[in-house]
């Protein structure tokens, strides 16, 4: 089948056209910036790559399929010539990869807002570490496993990230809905999204509706400490199985603990000690990524007693890039970049930062970029997350003329209620610059970027800058 992706080089787009290329269908599509590395990945792979949108050009072309991505809306070129003459059959990548994917496999679905990706990626590496040529999709680039997408053996498990944002312009229900989860993991749940849901109880609703595709055969792995999950894990459809840190979680994580090195910590399952972990990857929000991910790589496996899936490859695991990936570290200052984007995962963050470098000053710096993060409504949450940090640096608002006054999160006010400690910019440079100059009178140091974006591409221009620079110099 000759399949046309519109806006081709997104991460999830362009790791769903590698996965439908590696099934042996003719891929080709077309974005409005073409860049690295996904437009590199996908040239390799033998993906034809356009550069913008052509109504003519599709119709010369005049693929089988066309893939719209939920970026792509009304007055897109391509998307009104395919309305008018409905010459060609169109799709949302969600349903694409149900028809052609999931629909045929043992399916895990890790749903949350946050830790989907390090999750999908943690149970992927896990089965195949055990034995099981499994096929995944994540949303990032995996450091362990050959790429973001992998249709492995059909009759192994599949893993795919929930993403619970919507599906195409035309199909506003959330991606998940389409995963046809056999093992569904629930991290977690905040309000997230503004964009597109009303409030929590708005959210509550669509993974609610996830929660009912879940056959009576499969089971529904849930955060135990989330308060948000519990009202909605009144089932008698299919068995829940809880995860967290209290006597009422069926897989506990206990004896946590945390330094420069990593983190360590033991998995107790039905009061029966599974094993501990000791791995590179920290906080206490990482403990429960792998907790989950080694539950469900236990049930997809067939494992009737989760406890014999050796856990020791967690030792081997180092996560996904842009997640408290470090970037420089000269022994005075270490600099590290994070995709936190939502106050609860930046706090979490910082708490874990603390615990493992007690003795170095915290630099904070944040770009409010995602349609949540750009409005009023976590101003408060962010403005107490901050609050952990020795220093707070904020950037510009990321297309702050979308949203009003009244509307857009107020970067200066929150810099004034946190004192002389915080400065908002009003520009990236500026920031950029007042860093830099910063560089040189601090002591030991931790400086942290939080974005969903490049935050204009400073964390690796500073890194640069850092490499050039003994200890020496920057005292």
């Amino acid at each position: 089948m000759r399949i046309y992706f519109m806006s081709i080089c997104g991460t999830g787009m362009g790791n769903g056209a590698l996965l439908m290329r590696s099934l042996g269908h003719d891929v080709s599509g077309a974005d409005q910036n073409t860049y690295p590395p996904m437009s590199d990945q996908l040239s390799a792979a033998g993906v034809r790559i356009l550069e913008g949108y052509d109504a003519d050009r599709l119709r010369e072309l005049a693929p089988d399929l066309v893939v719209v991505g939920n970026v792509n809306t009304r007055g897109n070129p391509e998307v009104e010539w395919l309305l008018e003459t409905r010459a060609i059959p169109f799709v949302s990548l969600p349903e694409l990869l149900a028809r052609e994917i999931l629909q045929k496999r043992n399916t895990i679905v890790v749903s949350g807002t946050h830790g989907k990706t390090t999750t999908t990626t943690l149970a992927a590496f896990l089965l195949r570490e055990s034995g099981h040529d499994s096929g995944y999709l994540v949303g990032g680039v995996p450091n362990d496993l050959p790429g973001g997408s992998l249709a492995g053996d059909p009759a192994a498990p599949f893993v795919i990230e929930g993403d619970e944002y919507d599906s195409a312009y035309f199909d506003k229900r959330s991606k998940f809905i389409h995963y046809c989860p056999n093992i569904l993991i629930l991290n977690n749940l905040e309000f997230d999204h503004a964009d597109i849901f009303r409030d929590l109880p708005d959210i509550q609703r669509t993974f609610s509706h996830l929660i009912k595709l879940v056959p009576r055969g499969g089971c529904i792995l849930a955060n135990s400490d989330d308060p948000n999950l519990e009202e909605l894990l009144h089932v008698d459809f299919a068995p829940v199985l809880r995860v967290g840190l209290g006597d009422r979680a069926d897989l506990r994580i206990v004896d946590f603990e945390e330094g420069p090195g990593g983190s360590r910590f033991n998995l107790v399952f039905k009061g029966r000690p599974w094993g501990r972990v000791e791995w590179s990857l920290c906080g206490l929000f990482n403990a429960r990524n792998g907790a989950m991910a080694a539950l469900a790589a236990a049930l997809a496996a067939g494992l009737k007693d989760p406890t014999r899936l050796d856990l020791a490859p967690l030792a081997r695991f180092h996560g996904v890039k842009r997640r408290q990936e470090i970037l420089a570290d000269n022994g005075h200052v270490l600099l590290m970049t994070d995709f936190a984007h939502h106050p609860t995962a930046v706090r979490e963050t910082l708490v874990s930062l603390r615990r493992r470098y007690p003795e170095r000053r915290l630099l904070l710096c944040f770009e409010a970029r995602s349609n949540t993060a750009c409005r009023k409504i976590h101003e408060t949450a962010f403005e107490l997350a901050f609050d952990e940090a020795d220093e707070v640096h904020l950037g510009a608002v990321f297309r702050a003329e979308r949203y009003s006054d009244a509307d857009r999160i107020d970067l200066r006010g929150m810099s004034e209620r946190l004192g002389e400690k915080a400065c908002a910019y009003a520009g990236n440079t500026e920031l950029e610059e007042a860093l830099q100059d910063r560089l040189g009178s601090l002591g030991p140091s931790v400086v942290v970027f939080f974005s969903n974006g490049s935050f204009d591409g400073i964390p690796l221009r500073l890194s640069r800058y850092l490499e050039t620079r003994s200890p020496g110099d920057l005292r």
